[in-house]
């Protein structure tokens, strides 16, 4: 392994929305993230409206900002840490919340061990941490599944075998969905689930229009609540 000196990868947390940075970061992690001159992230333009609103202290301009999103081929994904194996720190940056988790960005962090790059998780919201601490559901054992299928014919049973898991195990299971298919994958659910199996509703998380309620699918069948267009994480324990 070569012995010349090599940079870091720095994990940079994101707001989960229009929340003033500070709020929800603190000052130590900002002011690593306003030094560094190359960032890697998911979608630049935004990286860079980001960069703007922490006030890097490098000039916008100067700092190279390369996309890895899911389109990101292997071997590109071995050229963005080029820059760090040769001694430059880079940033790690995800739309939203923490990166490598529901990001393509674990890629390049698994990359990063095989070559022997240190890699800094900088602490930050994490919307899945979020929801699962506020739901009041099972902390000591749970499984975070992404994004299920889009399809009823697919979902409907992958929500059914969730359920028998949490069930067998005592699991909260905790998953996402794009925010315009909400109310139809929560429609989903109180329909394929068990009418005693508890259902936490984690919205808008860290804004002022934050939201989390936890009941059981009985109850949410009463009164579901408006999701359209509006970041949720769900959560349900049988």
């Amino acid at each position: 392994m070569s012995s010349e000196p090599r940079g870091s990868l720095y994990l940079l947390p994101n707001t989960l929305g229009e929340t003033a940075p500070e709020a929800v970061i603190s000052a130590a992690v900002l002011n690593r993230a306003r030094s560094l001159d190359y960032v890697i992230a998911e979608d630049p333009k935004a990286a860079r409206a980001f960069l703007k609103r922490i006030g890097s202290t490098r000039a916008l301009q100067s700092i190279r900002v390369e996309r890895l999103d899911h389109n990101t081929k292997a071997a590109d994904v071995a050229s963005l840490l080029e820059p760090v194996l040769a001694g430059r720190d880079a940033g790690l940056l995800s739309e939203a919340g923490m990166p490598a988790v529901a990001d393509p960005g674990a890629d390049l962090v698994r990359l990063a061990h095989g070559r022997g790059v240190r890699v800094v998780p900088l602490s930050g919201p994490s919307s899945i941490l979020l929801a699962l601490s506020a739901s009041g559901l099972g902390g000591q054992r749970f499984a975070f599944h992404g994004y299920l299928p889009v399809a009823a014919t697919e979902l409907v049973p992958a929500l059914k075998e969730l359920e028998r898991q949490s069930r067998r195990l005592r699991q909260t299971q905790v998953f996402i969905e794009t925010p315009y298919r909400n109310e139809r994958t929560l429609a989903t659910m109180l329909r394929a689930l068990d009418p005693a199996t508890l259902v936490c509703v984690a919205t808008d998380l860290t804004l002022e229009s934050e939201t989390v309620r936890t009941q059981t699918v009985a109850a949410w069948r009463k009164e579901p609540p408006r999701l359209k267009g509006r970041p949720t994480v769900f959560l349900f324990l049988a």
